[in-house]
Formats: C-alpha cells, structure tokens, sequence
C-alpha cells in the first residue's frame, strides 16, 4: 500500500473483495490501484453505482466528445482543488488532445486561442455550475445552446454534477495526486 502524509481519514489497507473486477483493471491500465479506491472503499455499493455512472458519461454513442468530456473534467477539478481528479483528468486530457498544450492552458481558458468557441461555451457553463450556488447566467445558457443540442446540454449536466461529487469528495478527504499526468510539455510523459 501506498503511504499517505497523516490523513485524517485514513485509506483502506485492504479493499473489499467486491472491487476486485475495478482494482484489476487499475492495476493493468495504471500499474497500481488508485487513491481514491481505498477511501471510496468502505462503500463499496455506492462507489460501483458511482463507477457505472461515469461509464455511461464516457460511453462510446455519448452526445459529447471524448476530448470535450476530459477538458470540462479537467476544469472542474481545478475549480473544485481535487489534487487527484486534477492529476488523472489531465492525464485524459492529454492523451484525447493528443498534447499537454490544453492541459497547460485550461486553468486560464478565457485568454487562451486554443479553445474553439463550443469548448468555451462548455466551460463556462462547467464553471458557473461549480460554483455554490450555481452561476448560471442567460449569456452563458445562450451560448451553450448556440453549440450544443438539449441531449448534449443534459449529458454535460450530468458530466459536471458527476465531476462536482468526485472531486468534492477527494479535495474534503485530502485524497493525493499520483503524479499520472506530467506537467511538462513532453507528451511522452503523458
């Protein structure tokens, strides 16, 4: 197991037989289980319910784009401070954009060209729903319409309030990053 700084709620040394199929599948993909299992752990029917739900989010036939689901989880967990989700949803970001260029630039999106003007409509509404309460201005409703269509508008509804629950769950439990993604821009890091 790997060893955390003085948690105040302390990881699962030794996880419930019933994620074995998801810490599996970890270990291949990651070579390692991630940090957020061994909190989430101790619900093991809430976090396979939570797991089924991001897979229908990340479905193949999703109204949203593979890149556009990682940006906007990406900027929600830097909205949030989840150290973890801000870490693995780079790591998405980067391999969907095929560059760590967005990575870099998402936390300053509004002055950056590297963002078409759906992805902007997108994170803006991100943004604003992160927000407690929501922010969510007509300009920004208007602009979001404008690119997307009611399906795509609800799954990226879903999208952040799913994003929101992940990230404010890890940020309030103090849950590490596991350094997946680089910070550099050599994307043989990612």
């Amino acid at each position: 197991m790997q060893f955390y700084d003085n948690p105040w709620v302390k990881p699962l040394a030794k996880l419930p037989i019933t994620l074995s199929p998801l810490t599996a599948l970890q270990k291949k993909h990651f070579g390692h289980v991630l940090n957020p299992v061994r909190w989430w752990g101790r619900l093991p029917f809430l976090f396979w319910l939570v797991a089924l739900f991001v897979g229908f989010l990340e479905r193949k036939k999703s109204a949203l784009p593979p890149s556009l689901r990682a940006l906007v989880m990406t900027r929600v967990s830097q909205v949030c401070e989840c150290a973890f989700c801000v870490d693995a949803n780079s790591l998405r970001l980067a391999q969907r954009s095929g560059s760590m260029e967005k990575v870099m630039a998402v936390a300053a999106w509004q002055d950056s060209s590297l963002f078409d003007d759906a992805e902007c409509a997108a994170l803006a509404y991100a943004e604003g729903m992160s927000a407690t309460p929501p922010q969510l201005n007509d300009d920004v409703k208007e602009q979001l319409k404008r690119y997307y269509s009611e399906q795509a508008i609800t799954e990226l509804t879903a999208l952040v309030a799913f994003q929101n629950l992940s990230a404010r769950f890890n940020a309030a439990l103090d849950i590490p990053s596991q350094g997946l993604c680089s910070s550099g821009q050599d994307k043989d890091h990612v």
